[in-house]
C-alpha cells in the first residue's frame, strides 16, 4: 500500500483556518469535536488501522478538515458549528473502501457518527475526461453549448473492449436539483443511497459483435455526447470533434433538435453512431447537463440491456414527475461514475453512491472552455510503460478542472 503522511491534528487546523476567506475567523466561536468511526464492510476487519484519512467539508463556508484514524478506526476533528460533508477514502490494491455523510451537522455540542464504508475495485475502462460547460462564440457574441464529449480510457494491463457497453447521466439532472433517491439518517447525517441507480432521459450503448472495437492499455476513446462536426471552424475556442475513430451520441428519431445534435460528420463511421436502447425522458436536445452532471458507464450482467428495460419493475415514474421516468440500473454494473458539483453553491448534493464515487469534482465556471479532467498515476504509469490514470473511486482525489479542453487544437 502507499504509505500516508499527515500532519498533527491541531496543525490541520491551523492549515485549515489559514486557507478561509480573509477576514473569516472560523474559530471565533465554540469547538466541538467530531468523533468518525470508520466501519469497513463484514469480512474485511484487517482493514480497520491508523492512518487513514478522514475529511469534513464544511458545506456552507467551503473549508475542509483532515484528520487521520488512529489504530481502532477512529478519527476525532475539531469544529465549530455548522453542516458537514464527511468522507473516508482507503484503498489496498485494488480493493478501494469509500464512505460518505453528506449532512452531518456539529451544533453546540460533540457529536459523533458511524461511517460505513462500501467495497469496491478500481475499474478497467474509466472515464478520462467530461466537457459539458461550453465556451464562448468568440470572435462573434455570445455562449456556446453545442460541444459536448467524454473521453474513456483503458486503465487496465489488457485489452478491453467497447462493444456493449452503456453511457447514462442520473437522475437529478444537476446537482442543486431536487434528489427524490437520496435521503439522511436523521440521528447521523448519513447519506442513505437506494439500491440502484436512477438513470435519466436515455441510455446509449456502442455497438459491435463483442470484438469490434477494441482499448488497448493506456488507449483513449473520444465519445462525442453533442455534434460530432468540427465546432472549432466556426467558434475557435471550441474543438473538431470530427474526426476518425471517434463515437458519437446520434439518434435523430428521439434526439432531433439539429442545434445539438446534426448529422455526423464525414469522418465519423456510422458503426460508431451509439443506439438508444431506451428513452425515458422527453428532451429532444439534452442528454448531457452543461451544469454538473453525473456521468457513468456500465454494462449489463447476466442478461442484456434490452432484456432489463424490458421489465416493467426496471423502468417506474419518476416521483414527482407525470411525464418522465428513470431506469434502475444495479449499483454492480458500474464500471465508472464521476459527479460534478458546480461550483459558488452550498446546495450540491451527492447523487452517486460511495462505492461507484465518493467524492466529487467541482465545476467552477461555465463557458470558458474548461474541462475536468483525470489526474495521472505518475508512478504507476512509469512501471507500466504506458498511462495509468488515478483511480479511487473518489473523484476529489481524482479528478482536477483544466483550464482548456485537451482536444483542442
Amino acid at each position: 500500500m502507499r504509505r500516508l503522511f499527515f500532519i498533527p491534528l491541531f496543525a490541520a487546523a491551523l492549515w485549515a483556518a489559514g486557507c478561509s476567506e480573509p477576514g473569516e475567523e472560523l474559530y471565533s466561536g465554540e469547538v466541538h469535536t467530531l468523533t468518525v468511526q470508520a466501519v469497513y464492510p463484514e469480512g474485511y476487519a484487517e482493514m480497520v488501522r491508523e492512518g487513514v484519512t478522514v475529511t469534513a467539508e464544511d458545506i456552507d463556508r467551503g473549508n475542509s478538515y483532515k484528520a487521520p484514524t488512529d489504530d481502532g478506526g477512529t478519527a476525532r476533528l475539531q469544529l465549530t458549528n455548522g453542516l458537514y460533508r464527511v468522507m473516508v477514502k482507503d484503498r489496498n490494491g485494488k480493493d478501494i473502501f469509500n464512505g460518505t455523510a453528506d449532512m452531518v451537522r456539529v451544533v453546540d455540542q460533540d457529536a459523533e457518527i458511524g461511517l460505513p464504508l462500501v467495497h469496491s475495485r478500481a475499474g478497467s475502462i474509466v472515464i478520462k475526461e467530461i466537457y459539458c460547460g461550453g465556451c464562448m462564440k468568440y470572435p462573434q457574441e455570445g455562449k456556446y453549448q453545442s460541444d459536448k464529449y467524454i473521453i474513456l480510457h483503458n486503465n487496465d494491463s489488457e485489452v478491453q473492449y467497447l462493444d456493449s457497453l452503456c453511457f447514462a447521466t442520473f437522475d437529478p439532472y444537476n446537482s442543486q436539483g431536487t434528489n427524490v433517491w437520496v435521503t439522511q439518517d436523521p440521528e447521523t447525517g448519513a447519506s442513505v443511497y437506494p439500491d440502484f441507480v436512477p438513470v435519466v432521459q436515455a441510455i446509449w450503448q456502442f455497438g459491435g459483435n463483442g470484438r469490434s472495437f477494441p482499448l488497448e492499455p493506456g488507449e483513449d476513446a473520444v465519445l462525442v455526447v453533442c455534434g460530432a462536426i468540427d465546432h472549432a471552424a466556426q467558434y475557435p475556442l471550441s474543438v473538431n470533434l470530427n474526426r476518425e475513430g471517434y463515437f458519437v451520441c446520434y439518434n435523430n428519431v428521439y434526439f432531433w433538435n439539429t442545434l445539438y445534435h446534426p448529422a455526423p460528420g464525414d469522418r465519423i463511421a456510422p458503426d460508431h453512431y451509439l443506439d438508444v436502447v431506451i428513452k425515458v425522458g422527453q428532451a429532444n436536445a439534452f442528454t448531457f447537463s452543461v451544469f454538473s452532471p453525473a456521468v457513468a458507464i456500465f454494462r449489463a450482467q447476466g442478461v442484456t440491456v434490452q432484456e432489463f428495460v424490458a421489465g416493467a419493475e426496471n423502468v417506474i415514474q419518476k416521483p414527482g414527475s407525470t411525464v418522465d421516468r428513470i431506469v434502475k440500473i444495479p449499483l454492480e454494473w458500474v464500471l465508472d461514475g464521476v459527479e460534478v458539483f458546480y461550483g459558488g453553491s452550498s446546495n450540491n448534493k451527492k447523487r452517486i453512491p460511495p462505492s461507484i464515487d465518493a467524492g466529487y469534482v467541482t465545476q467552477s465556471a461555465l463557458y470558458t472552455g474548461r474541462t475536468l479532467h483525470r489526474r495521472t498515476d505518475e508512478e504507476a504509469t512509469r512501471e507500466a510503460g504506458y498511462e495509468i490514470l488515478m483511480d479511487t473511486n473518489n473523484s476529489s482525489t481524482d479528478f482536477y478542472e483544466r483550464e482548456q479542453q485537451s482536444l483542442h487544437d
